[in-house]
């Protein structure tokens, strides 16, 4: 996953404190590049990089079932017993539940996003939703607001959707009170640059809180599409000297960022959580974000100043976070204690394995009942949706004749924690870890998958 954002992110913390935890786990996605083929990353976490066709923005190709061969050779591979799920834009996601369904096995999905309803790209993605989300297990959304947007979008019954909000490593990011400057008000940006984060709400405030307040600077890290309004934005107001722009950065590279600054700015017009304003906060800035979306629910109060998603609103909120900040009226030195002890990707594991024993412990569904939920998608939709989950099966039933699973091989686990297990009274057996950590990075060729 070379594509850094917060489903990577949330993606990797989860998978290695679930290894930390006792469970096996490994991520399949698609190729990035030169990077293919299967690779250890720090902890013993697998990672697959299938090659397929990229598109748009890291997404692959929707194809419905060439990736099933070689999915369901993975999971034999690996006895994967839970395939979970991350985001709803993305295809591998949306065939690998379908896949592992067909399989028998239990599946799980996470949403990241909010969508509207009314536009064709939301009635589009909104109809994949229902699809995917008919037959899965259980749902997890980033937060409530989340969670409401896709039980209404998919159709869902709230009672199998969670709520687990996304986590930060604290100890990645302290506050520096020495690295900020003491002559002037710094405000941080740290975004992709593209029109749902805000982007334009940034073009049309940034000169008037410049004007308003002489001894202010922004420093704006992130890349995308309207980076180059940005750029004409400060040739055309001249303001090259006060606005920095740092282009794309690597995630070990923000907190260095952001102690740069008194402020973080996140004129975002829609997010399901945004873990960006977490760290910003740990790292003992002021934040000013709109209240769209998760967000109002990601912070308390006195860590955050809340605007409208309109120009005149954005700069009325930031003027008031430049002057709580000058009067000291805010402490932010105690920020980083307090995102400490409300966030830990710890907690997030140890809720989403529950998830996991619920599920296991739920009733198996046969080809009609699943067939059934389908059906109910809608009077066209419904009867393509069984038309492709019967094509699947039959996929299933010719791959077990021409690669039986006694012919493929089972790979080798890494070594780590015993499984976790439950005595009688209820507690976990700890076990010892059976091997140590090893940071290691193993190339290997898809092709011994593909021949079984």
């Amino acid at each position: 996953m070379l594509q850094s954002g917060g489903v990577e992110s949330h993606m990797y913390q989860l998978a290695t404190k679930l290894i930390d935890r006792g469970h096996k786990v490994i991520i399949i996605t698609h190729s990035y590049k030169t990077r293919h083929g299967v690779r250890y990353l720090t902890n013993g976490l697998k990672v697959y990089y299938v090659p397929f066709f990229v598109i748009y923005r890291e997404s692959t190709l929707p194809t419905v079932f060439s990736f099933f061969p070689i999915f369901r050779n993975i999971l034999i591979r690996e006895k994967i017993d839970i395939v979970h799920g991350h985001a709803s834009l993305s295809s591998l996601c949306h065939e690998a539940i379908l896949h592992a369904r067909t399989m028998g096995l239990r599946t799980c999905f996470t949403d990241h996003s909010l969508f509207g309803f009314a536009d064709a790209a939301s009635i589009l993605t909104n109809k994949l939703l229902k699809f995917t989300l008919s037959d899965v297990d259980h749902v997890i959304c980033v937060s409530h607001t989340c969670k409401e947007n896709t039980v209404l979008r998919a159709a869902l019954d709230p009672s199998m959707v969670s709520v687990i909000p996304n986590a930060v490593v604290a100890e990645n990011f302290k506050p520096d009170p020495t690295a900020a400057s003491k002559s002037h008000i710094t405000i941080v940006v740290i975004s992709r640059l593209f029109y749902n984060k805000g982007t334009d709400l940034l073009v049309a405030a940034i000169p008037r809180i410049c004007e308003l307040h002489p001894s202010v600077h922004f420093i704006i890290a992130g890349s995308g599409p309207k980076a180059i309004d940005l750029e004409q934005m400060l040739e055309k107001h001249m303001l090259q000297d006060r606005v920095q722009m740092l282009g794309p950065v690597r995630h070990e590279e923000v907190r260095d960022v952001m102690v740069r600054g008194h402020i973080y700015l996140h004129p975002s017009l829609t997010e399901a959580f945004g873990t960006v304003l977490v760290e910003a906060a740990s790292c003992g800035l002021y934040v000013v974000c709109t209240r769209v979306g998760g967000i109002p629910e990601v912070l308390p109060s006195h860590m955050t100043v809340f605007s409208r998603p309109e120009e005149d609103d954005l700069v009325s909120a930031t003027s008031r976070a430049i002057k709580e900040i000058r009067m000291g009226r805010v402490k932010t030195e105690k920020f980083h204690e307090q995102v400490k002890s409300m966030y830990s990707w710890t907690d997030v594991a140890e809720r989403t394995e529950r998830v996991y024993e619920g599920i296991c412990t739920g009733e198996r569904v046969g080809l009609m009942e699943r067939l059934k939920r389908y059906y109910g998608c809608g009077i066209w939709a419904g009867k393509l949706f069984v038309l492709c989950v019967v094509v699947d099966s039959l996929i299933l039933v010719l791959l077990e004749f021409l690669f039986p699973q006694s012919g493929i091989d089972t790979a080798r686990s890494w070594p780590t924690k015993a499984p976790r297990m439950t005595d009688g009274g209820g507690r976990r057996d700890r076990s010892k870890r059976r091997g140590s950590n090893v940071e290691a990075v193993v190339e290997e060729d898809l092709n011994g998958v593909r021949e079984n």
